[in-house]
């Protein structure tokens, strides 16, 4: 900034101790510096400066003043830093490691958002089979995970955790559409269309029934989340979905969902996080932090 040159100067003085010696580092006439000097001299209505044969030294004044410069040469560093950081937080790529029920709806919602307020920023989202996306952090494969019910969780620093709540989806006129709660053991009795193992709401769904000693024979099994919600629509079948891929317009669909209570089961976990010990880039780290608000906001 102009207006800290003549501050860098005095210092550039103080610290080589002679007046030629300054000029010459700063590309400047030791005449011009001189006149410089004397300028905030007069200014301040006090001498900075012991002037000696062998040199300049600050005096008392001086030192008080260098001490000022000091200050705010350290203050424009850090702010020329935080500007650096504001750049990289509107430009860069960002990897992202997610899962099945965190990419239909709500990083969708997010990246749109992001995107609309940094263009600059670009993405890659990669869907991972449980237990995946941990290990694509290791190489830095992915610079974030967004995941349910992680496997690998050594290497792995968690910015958000929060339980994620279970829902039956059936038919508007299913007989358990009326329910304001429901058991795992209401629904066994209607065809049941699961999600494959190993995905993480299959092993909430799993620990469910064999808490209650039932048993889970699906008429059908999928890895499409998609597939299974709509094989539900106009039948006696039933499938299931966590809070995080809930469709926000089933009635579009002409479907319902239904709270399932399974108390005495931990609850699948959604977690948010990136490799242990690693810095991230600006942008991704603050996506990231959006991520962790927005998931707070809905799901705590």
């Amino acid at each position: 900034m102009r207006h800290l040159l003549v501050l860098k100067y005095i210092e550039k003085i103080a610290r080589t101790g002679s007046l030629r010696s300054a000029a010459e580092e700063l590309g400047i006439t030791p005449s011009a510096l001189n006149r410089r000097i004397l300028g905030v001299e007069e200014e301040l209505g006090v001498e900075i400066f012991e002037r000696h044969p062998s040199g300049l030294r600050p005096n008392i004044a001086g030192e008080i003043l260098l001490k000022y410069i000091r200050d705010q040469i350290a203050d424009m560093d850090h702010v020329k830093s935080r500007i650096a950081d504001l750049s990289g937080m509107r430009a860069g790529h960002i990897n992202i490691a997610t899962t099945r029920e965190v990419v239909q709806f709500f990083l969708p919602a997010l990246l749109k958002r992001h995107l609309a307020e940094f263009p600059a920023v670009t993405f890659g989202v990669n869907l991972c089979e449980r237990g995946e996306a941990e290990t694509s952090l290791l190489d830095n494969t992915n610079d974030i995970a967004i995941v349910f019910e992680p496997i690998r969780m050594k290497e792995f620093q968690t910015v958000y955790s929060g339980a994620q709540d279970l829902f039956c989806i059936m038919s508007e006129e299913h007989p358990l559409a009326a329910k304001k709660q429901l058991r795992i053991y209401d629904c066994v009795d209607f065809p049941l269309l699961l999600p494959k193992h190993p995905e993480g709401i299959r092993q909430v769904l799993d620990a469910a029934a064999a808490k209650v000693g039932v048993s889970l024979d699906p008429a059908l099994e999928s890895n499409s989340l998609d597939l299974l919600r709509l094989m539900s629509q106009d039948s006696e079948a039933v499938s299931f979905s966590l809070g995080i891929n809930m469709r926000p317009d089933l009635k579009k669909d002409r479907l319902a969902s239904v709270p399932v209570d399974i108390k005495g089961i931990p609850g699948g976990v959604l977690v948010a996080g990136y490799l242990r010990g690693r810095t991230l880039p600006v942008a991704a780290a603050r996506f990231l932090e959006n991520v962790n608000i927005e998931l707070t906001k809905r799901f705590s």
